[in-house]
This record gives structure tokens, sequence and C-alpha cells, in this order.
């Protein structure tokens, strides 16, 4: 794959990731659709998606992924789509990023993994700017979504690891994605009493799971191996910036100096972790 190809594929997959916020938070804001229908719908048309292309690979996605990670990906869309009841586009995939990357930094500590100064302070940089996006205020997001946010990033990281070295990863998520679709349905029926259905909100459920969820995760899928870690983990720090300016553009949402700060911080200090040398584990 050549370089201009690398990074055309790399740009559209962190589009999509930004994509799964803006639409998300378009269903919910703007159409009658309800959080648990959204998510039920997203995971059916991921699944048909990643099922179809695990076929036509000649990989069937049945005999991939496990229930375990099932319910984890199930976890983290319905607390990902609660979320977006009240929070902002650019608010909820920074809360979401910076819970992912601390969940899969804070296993590499736990598995013995040293952080040196640089990343210390790369860390306390990152915690400071997510205490004060979260602190009471007149531009404060609400705490409850945000907690729900934190949780949907941490059930993303958990599910990262759990499909870390498992296999082929479109076979393994196609299958994750169709056994989600059993947790997915039953909270839809539990739900079905206060249940709303929009078209369009069907139609941006739609495009989350069979486009930014679906074919976003083969494509990244298919340039991971060509970056270096470092540079894959870096370059999702973009996905908040562009669904900040996607919700500003798409759905008239401001752009407050709070977010903006904690955001700088956040990004910054999770950037510090991640790029700076770590020291070498002890003998």
């Amino acid at each position: 794959m050549s370089a201009a190809r690398l990074a055309v594929l790399t740009a559209l997959v962190m589009l999509a990731f930004a994509g799964n916020s803006l639409l998300c938070r378009l269903a919910l804001k703007g159409t009658a659709i309800d959080p648990a229908s959204f998510t039920a719908v997203r995971i059916v048309c991921g699944a048909a998606v990643l099922v179809a292309i695990a076929q036509w690979r000649r990989a069937p996605a049945h005999r991939a992924g496990t229930w375990t990670a099932a319910f984890v990906l199930f976890a983290y869309a319905a607390t990902f789509s609660y979320a977006y009841v009240s929070l902002t586009a650019g608010t909820g995939a920074l809360l979401l990023f910076a819970a992912v990357q601390a969940t899969m930094i804070g296993w590499g500590v736990w598995r013995g993994e040293r952080l040196g100064l640089v990343q210390v302070g790369g860390l306390v940089l990152a915690a400071g700017g997510l205490v004060g996006l979260v602190l009471p205020g007149l531009s404060a997001p609400p705490l409850g979504a945000s907690l729900l946010m934190i949780a949907s990033g941490i059930a993303w990281g958990a599910y990262s690891l759990l499909g870390k070295g498992k296999g082929d990863p479109t076979q393994v998520t196609a299958g994750n994605f169709l056994r989600g679709v059993v947790p997915a349905a039953a909270l839809a029926l539990l739900t079905l009493a206060s249940a709303t259905w929009d078209p369009r909100g069907v139609a941006y459920a739609t495009a989350s799971g069979a486009l930014t969820s679906g074919l976003g995760y083969v494509l990244w899928y298919s340039v991971l191996p060509r970056l270096r870690a470092t540079n894959a983990a870096i370059v999702q720090l973009s996905v908040p910036v562009i669904a900040a300016f996607g919700g500003v553009l798409f759905l008239s949402e401001g752009l407050s100096l709070r977010l903006a700060l904690a955001s700088v911080a956040v990004l910054g200090g999770i950037a510090l972790v991640i790029a700076a040398p770590r020291p070498a584990r002890p003998a």
C-alpha cells in the first residue's frame, strides 16, 4: 500500500469514527428515535454488513468471536447511545476517547509496564482536563451523561483488549456483532413500551451501523497493520476534534472555551503518554 493511499484510508477511518458520534447525536437530538432502538438498529446493521464481508472472504462469522466480547460491545453501544441524549458531539467524543485510552494504558500499567516522568505528567494533565470539563458550571456537560460516556469508553477499551491477537479482526468483529444482536434485541424488547421510531432516526442508526461502524472497522483493520502502534494511537487524537467541528457545522453546537481547554489538556496529555519513550521493564 502506497503512503498516499494509507493516508487517505486512515483519514476516512477517522472520519468514520467521528461520524458515529455525529450520527448518534443527530438521531437523538433531531429525531424521535429512542436510545435503545438506535442501539438495536446500529448493531443489527453493523452485524449484517460485517457478516456479509466475512462470508465473501470465506470466513464464517459464527465461528469467531465470543459471548463475553459481544456483551462488552453491546455495553459500549448502549451507554454510547444513552449518553448522547444529553452530550454534544465533541464533548461525547472527548470523554469516550479519553476513557478508551485510559483503560488501555491502565491495563498496560497493571500488567507491569512502567511509566516515565513524562508519561506520569501526561496522565496528570489529561486527568486534570477531564476534571475541569465535568466540574459544575454553566458550560459543564450533564454529569450522568458524562459518566455513561466514560463507561462506554471503558467498555470499548475492554473490547479492544479482549480482541487483541484473537485471529482475523474482521471475522472476529463480525462474530461479536452477530452475538451482540441478542442483548441489543433484549434491550429493545424491555423498553418496547416507551420505544419511539422515526424514519430519519432509523436511517441515521442504519448509517452508523453499516457504514461508520461496519465498513469503518473493516477499513481500520486494513490500515492498522501498516501503522506503527504509536502512530495508530496518536492519529486517533483527531477524532474528538473532527466530532467537535462536525457538531458545530451540522448540529449548530457551540464550541465552549471549557471544551477547547479540556480538549487541549486531555489530548495533549494522552499524546505525551503515548509518544514519549517508556522505561524498560525491570529484569
